[in-house]
């Protein structure tokens, strides 16, 4: 397999202003400590997954005006390929990425998944290898990973969810009719007080 068929795995995230991020948590523990939270948070994961040579770790940033700001290269390390996420919904932002990668395996995770580890994204390629889609499922019915391998025709698998609900990975499931899927192991991300 050539150079362009290379995974990718791509780290949603946040730049990490402060009362920009995790704003259910900052409710709980105030904005600072929130801010502070996910700024170690994605450091430690961005670092840790990036630094894996079989596959490339691309960070999709929001808001757009901020994927090539430089402040905050303690987060985003160099030579860690950003890029904007776009306008639209959660659903719309990750339908653009599978469109837009170059061919190869495709598997998108967040920052804010303290659990997650290079075993994870590991099993997650070589779970693609035999399945057309796979899955992170997360604790509160959402879920913490989405990878297609990108071989045949995928459906709009990001249409009519009910994102930041119980009813996420139930919703994108009854898109994937006809697809091949399967289920990784079940993390957690932190959305407020209790996730941590």
């Amino acid at each position: 397999m050539g150079n362009a068929y290379r995974p990718r795995l791509v780290i949603f995230v946040k730049a990490p202003e402060l009362g920009r991020v995790k704003t259910r948590l900052a409710k709980d523990i105030g904005v600072v400590e929130a801010t502070k939270w996910y700024r170690r948070n994605c450091a430690k994961v961005i670092c840790d997954l990036s630094a894996d040579a079989h596959w490339q770790t691309v960070l999709c940033v929001s808001p757009d005006s901020m994927a090539f700001e430089q402040s905050f290269q303690e987060v985003w390390p160099k030579g860690v390929l950003r890029i904007p996420q776009g306008q639209g919904d959660l659903g719309e932002r990750m339908g653009r990425v599978f469109q837009r990668m170059p061919p190869g395996p495709v598997m998108i995770v967040g920052g804010d998944i303290p659990g997650i580890t290079r075993t994870h994204i590991a099993n997650g390629f070589a779970t693609l290898g035999a399945h057309d889609a796979v899955f992170g499922p997360a604790a509160d019915g959402g879920y913490w990973l989405v990878g297609q391998k990108r071989i045949a025709a995928m459906p709009d698998m990001f249409s009519h969810v009910r994102w930041s609900t119980e009813h996420a990975l139930q919703d994108t499931l009854a898109n994937c009719k006809g697809c091949s899927v399967a289920m990784l192991d079940e993390l957690s991300d932190v959305d407020v007080v209790k996730d941590l």
